[in-house]
C-alpha cells in the first residue's frame, strides 16, 4: 500500500487519488459486504462483486473525469472568498478539564501546552447545555444548540410507548416488498439506519466550497452522512455486531453467584486436560437463534501461555500470557464477521477467566457503513491494521461490573489510543491543505473510571485499590501533552496552519446519585400501579394515567404532556407552565439528607434557554446539579427505588452531567483570539471563517479570529517531561 502511494501520480489531484485508494482497499479486502439491520434482527448479505465492481467503476470514472472537474473547481475557487489559512487542525481531547490542566501545567507536567498557551491562547471553553458528550459534540459540529440539532442526551423516550430509544440514531428494520402492480410480495427485511441529528455539520459546508476535510471519530457521526470533498470515520453510537452499544463476554470456570448479573454475557466453562472449548455468541440468524462461533483455548502449564483459536477451522490463532490482550481476532459467523480482543484475566490453578471485548464491526469488512466513503474504513484497516470501531470502545461497563480490573481497562484504553494516533498521522499527512479533526476518547474514559483516586474519601474506593493507579489521571494529562508535542513537530513551522486543541466539557467528582423518579413519586408527580413502592427499569410499574413527570437518561425531566406523550395528562399552556415552575422551585430547594448540602445549582426551563424548533420534544426541565451529584444509575434507566439518595460505589466515579457552568471544556490555539470567553458553539463558524466562508445565519456562535496577527513561530521540537 505504501509503495503504491509513493508511485501514484500526484498530478491527478486528491479526489482521484482517494478514489483509487479506496478502490484498492476494496479489492484487497475481497470479502462479502453485509447490511446490518438492527439489534437481534439478523444480517442481510449484499453481493460483494457488485460492491467491488461499483467501487472500481467509481474510481475509473473519477480519474477519467478529473480534468473536467479540476477545471470546474479552478473556476469555482477563483470566485470564492480567499482562505485566510491553508490548513486547520482541531485536536479533540474528550473530557479534558481546564482546572486539572492548569494544575498539571503549573506542576511542569505539560510543557507543550504551556508553550502553546504562550504563543496563542489557553482558556476555558463554554460547553453545551446539557453538558454531555452527544450534545456537546453535536454543537461543535453544527454551531447550534440542542434545540436546533435535536440531541439532548444519549437516551430519550419513545413518546408513544415511553420506551427508551437512542437520541442520535434510528436503527431498525422495515418490510421489503416487490410491487407487481396488482400485488405487493414481501421478501424479507430492509435495513434502516438514519441519523436523528438535525442541522448540518460544518464540514459539509466546507466541502461545498472545495475545502477538503478529514473527520475521524467525532461523536454523533453515525451513520456517516455523505458530503463532498472529504472522508469520515464514525465515532460515538456506532454499535457492536450484536446491535448494542457494547456487550462484552466473560468466560469463567467459577460459577456465577446466584441472583447476580454483570451487564454482559457470562458463561461457565470447564477445563478438559489442557483444553477449554466454548462458543462466542453473535447476532441472531435467520432462524431467530443467536449465531455461534467456536472458541478453543489451549493452556500450557509449563510456560503459562495460552493459545486461542477462533472459528471451526481455528484459522485465526493468537498466543498470549496471563493479563495480556490478543491482537484483534476475526470472529466469523457464517457470511459475516466481526473482530474482538481477548484477555486472560485469571489463571490460578484450575481457575481460569477470559474476558472478550464487545465484538466490533470489522473495519476491513464492515457489515454496515461506518465511514464515508464506505471503503474508507477498509483503507485505514489495510494501511494501519484493524482497529476498534465501537462508538464507546473503551469498555467502562466491564470495569464498572468488576469483570476486569483497572490494569486491564488501562491496557485496552491505551491500545485504542495508539490506533487513533495512526489515523491522526495519516490524516495530517494526506491533508496538506484543508481541515482535519480527530477526537481522542481516552481522556474522558480514564477520568470517568479513575476520578476516585483524586478523592481519598470517595464512596467508590471501598474495597478497591487506592494507591496503585493513583497517578493515572496526571499521567494521562502528561501523555496528551506528549501527543500535542508530536503533532506540532509534524506540522513544523507552518504559519498557515492553525492548531486548536479543545474538549467538549470538563470533569468533576461524582459521589452521590439522585433518583429523581423516586423524588417525583414521593412528591406525588409520579404514580406506580397498585400502590407499588418501587419499579424496575424502563418504568415497568408506572401508572401513566396519573403520572405528571418522569425522567430517564442523565439530563432532564419530561412532563407527561397531553397530545405529545402516549398517555399524557398535563395540558400545554398555563397548567404546563405552572407545573414546570413548581418543580423548578422544589428541586432547587433539594438538600442531601446526610449533610444538608444543596443538590441542584439550577433547574433550567428548556423553553426559556432554548428557542429552536426541537425544544418541544425535549425534556421540559434540564437539571444542573452541583459538583458531586448526578442522576443515579437507576434513575437513568427509568427505575423507581426506595431511596432518593445513594452513594456512588461504582468505578465510574467522575462525571460532567452537572450545571454546564461548572464543567467548561478547554481551548488552546497557536494564535490569539478576539473573544474573551470562547465557546464550543463558536467552533463551526470559526473554522468556516478561517477558510474564508461566511457562516450561515442560523449558526449561533461567532468566529473567534478577527484582525489578530498570527502567533509567534511554534517551537521546533516537542517538549518532554516525566509524568
Amino acid at each position: 500500500m505504501k509503495r503504491f502511494l509513493s508511485i501514484y501520480p500526484r498530478s491527478l489531484g486528491r479526489a482521484a487519488r482517494v478514489a483509487v485508494l479506496v478502490a484498492l482497499g476494496a479489492w484487497l479486502s475481497a470479502r462479502p459486504a453485509h447490511a446490518y439491520i438492527g439489534p437481534g434482527a439478523g444480517i442481510a448479505a449484499a453481493g460483494s462483486v457488485l460492491v467491488l465492481a461499483g467501487t472500481f467503476l467509481l474510481a475509473i470514472g473519477i480519474v477519467l473525469t478529473w480534468p473536467l472537474k479540476a477545471a470546474v473547481r479552478y473556476v469555482a475557487k477563483r470566485g470564492a472568498t480567499k482562505p485566510k489559512v491553508k490548513r486547520v487542525i482541531v485536536l479533540g481531547l474528550d473530557g479534558f478539564d481546564p482546572g486539572l490542566a492548569k494544575k498539571y501545567m503549573d506542576e511542569g507536567r505539560m510543557p507543550n501546552f504551556v508553550q502553546l498557551a504562550k504563543e496563542g491562547v489557553f482558556s476555558p471553553l463554554d460547553t453545551a447545555c446539557p453538558s454531555i458528550s452527544p450534545v456537546a459534540w453535536s454543537t461543535f459540529a453544527t454551531g447550534v444548540d440542542a434545540s436546533r440539532h435535536n440531541i439532548y442526551d444519549f437516551l430519550t423516550r419513545d413518546p408513544c410507548s415511553y420506551f427508551p430509544i437512542l437520541s442520535s440514531t434510528d436503527i431498525r428494520t422495515v418490510p421489503r416488498t416487490l410491487n407487481l402492480g396488482f400485488a405487493q410480495v414481501p421478501f424479507g427485511q430492509k435495513p434502516v439506519y438514519r441519523s436523528l441529528q438535525k442541522s448540518q455539520p460544518f464540514w459539509k459546508l466546507l466541502g461545498q466550497r472545495y475545502v477538503w476535510s478529514s473527520i475521524i471519530r467525532v461523536p454523533i457521526t453515525f451513520p456517516p452522512q455523505p458530503f463532498k470533498n472529504g472522508t469520515l470515520l464514525s465515532g460515538m453510537c456506532v454499535p457492536d455486531l450484536l446491535g448494542t452499544q457494547g456487550t462484552f463476554s466473560f468466560y469463567s470456570t467459577k460459577a456465577r453467584v446466584a441472583g447476580t448479573r454483570i451487564g454482559g454475557q457470562q458463561y461457565q466453562i470447564r477445563r478438559k486436560g489442557n483444553v477449554i472449548e466454548s462458543n462466542l455468541t453473535g447476532p441472531r440468524g435467520g432462524d431467530g437463534h443467536p449465531l455461534k462461533c467456536p472458541l478453543k483455548v489451549e493452556l500450557d502449564d509449563a510456560t503459562k501461555r495460552v493459545t486461542i483459536r477462533i472459528g471451526k477451522t481455528g484459522k485465526d490463532v493468537a498466543t498470549v500470557g496471563v493479563r495480556e490482550y490478543t491482537p484483534w481476532m476475526v470472529i466469523p459467523f457464517g457470511k459475516l464477521q466481526g473482530i474482538a480482543r481477548l484477555y486472560v484475566q485469571t489463571w490460578e490453578g484450575e481457575d481460569f477467566e477470559l474476558y472478550v471485548t464487545p465484538i466490533n464491526i470489522d473495519p476491513d469488512a464492515p457489515v454496515m457503513p461506518i465511514s464515508h466513503p464506505f471503503v474508507y474504513s477498509i483503507y485505514l484497516a489495510k494501511l494501519h491494521g484493524r482497529f476498534a470501531t465501537l462508538g464507546l470502545a473503551e469498555d467502562t461497563w466491564a470495569l464498572n461490573e468488576r469483570v476486569v480490573d483497572e490494569e486491564a481497562f488501562l491496557k485496552q484504553a491505551w491500545l485504542i489510543y495508539e490506533e487513533r494516533k495512526k489515523h491522526l498521522w495519516d490524516a495530517i499527512e494526506k491533508t496538506k491543505s484543508g481541515f482535519v479533526t480527530v477526537v481522542f476518547d481516552t481522556s474522558d474514559r480514564i477520568c470517568h473510571m479513575f476520578y476516585r483516586y483524586l478523592d481519598p474519601t470517595h464512596p467508590a474506593n471501598a474495597g478497591k485499590d487506592t494507591t496503585k493507579h493513583a497517578n493515572v489521571i496526571p499521567e494521562m494529562y502528561a501523555k496528551m501533552d506528549e501527543l500535542v508535542g508530536e503533532v506540532r513537530a509534524k506540522l513544523g513551522n507552518d504559519p498557515d496552519t492553525v492548531l486548536m486543541v479543545i474538549s467538549d466539557h470538563g470533569f468533576c467528582n461524582f459521589r452521590r446519585g439522585v433518583n429523581l423518579n423516586t423524588w417525583l413519586k414521593e412528591n406525588g408527580y409520579l404514580v406506580l400501579k397498585d400502590g407499588a413502592e418501587t419499579s424496575p427499569d424502563w418504568f415497568a410499574k408506572v401508572d401513566w394515567t396519573k403520572t405528571k413527570a418522569f425522567t430517564l437518561g442523565l439530563t432532564g425531566v419530561f412532563i407527561n404532556r397531553k397530545g405529545r406523550e402516549g398517555k399524557g395528562i398535563v395540558e400545554k399552556g398555563p397548567e404546563l407552565d405552572k407545573l414546570c415552575h413548581e418543580l423548578k422551585e422544589k428541586l432547587e430547594a433539594l438538600r442531601d439528607p446526610i449533610d444538608g448540602q444543596p443538590v441542584i445549582k439550577e433547574v433550567f426551563l428548556t423553553r426559556e434557554v432554548h428557542k429552536g424548533p426541537y425544544a418541544d420534544m425535549a425534556p421540559e426541565l434540564l437539571i444542573g446539579y452541583h459538583r458531586g451529584f448526578r442522576h443515579s444509575w437507576e434513575c437513568a434507566t427509568g427505575s423507581v427505588t426506595k431511596e432518593t439518595f445513594t452513594d456512588n460505589t461504582r468505578s465510574w466515579s467522575g462525571d460532567h452531567c452537572v450545571d454546564p457552568r461548572l464543567v467548561p471544556g478547554v481551548f488552546w490555539c497557536n494564535r490569539r483570539i478576539d473573544k474573551a470567553q470562547p465557546a464550543l458553539i463558536d467552533m463551526a463558524p470559526t473554522v468556516l471563517d478561517l477558510f474564508g466562508i461566511e457562516a450561515p445565519s442560523y449558526m449561533q456562535g461567532k468566529p473567534l479570529f478577527g484582525t489578530t496577527a498570527p502567533a509567534k513561530k511554534p517551537a521546533t521540537a516537542p517538549q518532554k517531561v516525566s509524568a
